[in-house]
């Protein structure tokens, strides 16, 4: 069929080496003598007028016949011979297009890269070069972790490394896709030794409405359920007004901890740092670290003749943690030359205190406080949340203030606030394990207007976000910041996206809150993970 057209096509061109019919030879005999008489004529008189300094301009009618006849030649030829070439050319290049056409149908489908390929396949062979260095990595001559540095190509690296891992351990990873990640997105910043990404759905709740703002929230999970009851909850809320929230108190913290040779010693040195008259000049040696950097406060405690030292400072819209590092580190080595005998142990002691639940979070915050509150009219727990206004009072009191107490819980005075604050980390790109204090959390439920209505809130001391920095700058992960208009910097108001990411979290479990608490006062909560939330796949039928 390809070359029936071919030849279909090739009779209707006009082929350069073709023999002309005898009119069209007459022709163009015609007009090109009479382009030559016409230039001739031209010349000769143009030649004429430059001699007797005659305007080139002043034509009489002659020239003017001479000047038709020159043009009306130029076209014709012009359009006849570009015709043939053009033809000529467009034949040559769709010839080539067929023939790569063919090519291409005769070829085999897509091999999968020799990297990816499984042992009971037949893999292409790979080339000479990366052969070697996997061999390498398997053996233990070459580091995994140099391979981006020596090759200076991260996904050529992560495809060596993943190969070098399936030689070593016998297991196969197909699942675990390679291609269409921007692994040099990541080198020195937020991954090492890659050998693949791990793919999570996102999904939106909302609109929220908070502050005026109508929000779509981004999150990140695997469990059904989480994100319609979120949803359901912003329904509520928007349609009984809104939410309101503040950020009462913003300041990472960094706490190091030093050794004395005596307790007297560390306690000289806790009364300088908690000293009022002392605290300007250690702002400046503070803020030297960074423009943003503000030291807030320092506040002490001693275990023996250990000093921990938590110091508090704003970060603008990053999450801070290495920027109040650096001006921490500042601080000690000016303190050093008044206290030579302090032995620096480490520059976290624990009392920050990051990734761990802590009382010293809960009562002093770390990251951003936050507040987030709404009533939601009687109706609207009639029709949208399917409970009453005294159940569900009843139910946070026994559950969320009693139960919690009874379990011994530090700051896990709540439903799942958890839940929401872990999907929409993974999500925007903030640090995964600090939900674990971002997600300290009391709901409190009460009725108002005579018992009518609903006041629910959620106070949340220590939830650390950052617009900047770390995962934030992945491309997934920007795109969700970007869906809730707090990408990266904000120029003109420093700290004021990070401050607004964290009112949408606070915001997000309330709404979460609101909808698991309807969903077990109304008996709800299993009927629905039964409906949303399982899955019949892999599971093995065992016959009765």
């Amino acid at each position: 069929m390809a070359a029936r057209g071919r030849g279909t096509g090739e009779r209707g061109r006009v082929q350069a080496g073709d023999a002309l019919p005898l009119p069209i030879r007459q022709t163009n005999l015609i007009f090109s003598a009479l382009f030559a008489a016409s230039l001739a004529y031209l010349m000769r008189r143009w030649r004429e007028k430059i001699r007797n300094s005659t305007p080139l301009h002043v034509v009489g009618l002659t020239e003017i016949f001479a000047i038709c006849g020159l043009v009306a030649s130029l076209v014709y030829l012009l359009s006849f011979f570009g015709v043939v070439f053009a033809q000529s050319v467009v034949s040559n290049s769709d010839d080539e297009e067929e023939e790569d056409f063919l090519i291409a149908s005769k070829a085999a489908p897509p091999q999968q890269c020799a990297l990816l390929q499984s042992a009971g396949a037949a893999p292409e062979k790979m080339p000479e070069e990366d052969e070697e260095i996997v061999s390498g990595v398997v053996a233990g001559k070459i580091p995994s972790y140099v391979l981006e540095t020596r090759l200076g190509d991260c996904r050529r690296a992560a495809g060596i490394r993943r190969e070098a891992l399936r030689r070593i351990t016998g297991r196969e990873i197909d699942g675990l896709p390679l291609d269409g990640f921007d692994y040099a997105s990541i080198l020195g910043q937020c991954c090492e030794m890659p050998v693949g990404y791990v793919q999570l759905p996102v999904g939106v709740a909302g609109p929220l409405v908070l502050d005026g703002r109508r929000l779509y929230v981004p999150m990140a999970t695997t469990e059904g359920c989480l994100i319609a009851s979120t949803n359901r909850g912003c329904k509520a809320i928007a349609e009984s007004g809104g939410a309101s929230s503040v950020v009462y108190r913003d300041g990472m913290t960094r706490a190091p901890v030093a050794r004395f040779p005596s307790a007297r010693r560390a306690a000289e040195l806790k009364c300088l740092l908690e000293n009022p008259a002392n605290f300007d000049t250690l702002s400046v040696v503070f803020n030297r670290s960074s423009r943003f950097a503000r030291l807030q406060g320092i506040k002490c405690a001693m275990a023996g003749r250990n000093l921990y030292m938590r110091f508090t400072c704003s970060t603008g819209d990053a999450m801070g943690m290495n920027m109040v590092s650096k001006g921490v580190q500042n601080v000690l080595d000016y303190l050093q030359n008044d206290f030579p005998d302090m032995d620096v142990v480490s520059i976290s002691g624990n009392f920050c205190s990051d990734k761990k639940s802590a009382a010293v979070n809960w009562i002093e915050g770390r990251g951003k406080s936050v507040i987030c509150e709404a009533v939601i009219r009687e109706e609207v727990i009639q029709k949208v949340l399917k409970t009453n206004v005294q159940s569900l009072v009843e139910l946070n009191v026994i559950k969320n203030l009693a139960g919690s107490a009874v379990a011994g819980a530090l700051g896990g005075f709540n439903a799942h606030a958890s839940n929401i604050v872990t999907a929409i980390f993974i999500a925007t790109g903030q640090d995964p394990a600090q939900n674990v204090e971002s997600s300290q959390c009391i709901t409190m439920l009460e009725a108002i207007n005579d018992g009518r209505d609903l006041h629910i809130s959620v106070t949340m001391p220590s939830i650390e976000v950052g617009t900047v920095g770390g995962g934030t700058q992945l491309a997934s992960q920007s795109a969700c910041l970007d869906l809730l208009g707090v990408k990266g910097a904000n120029m003109d108001s420093p700290r004021s996206n990070a401050r607004l990411l964290s009112a949408v979290v606070a915001g997000a479990v309330l709404a979460g809150e609101l909808s698991l608490i309807s969903a077990q006062a109304a008996g709800h909560l299993v009927q629905s993970h039964m409906k949303y939330n399982r899955s019949n796949k892999d599971v093995p039928k065992i016959a009765c």
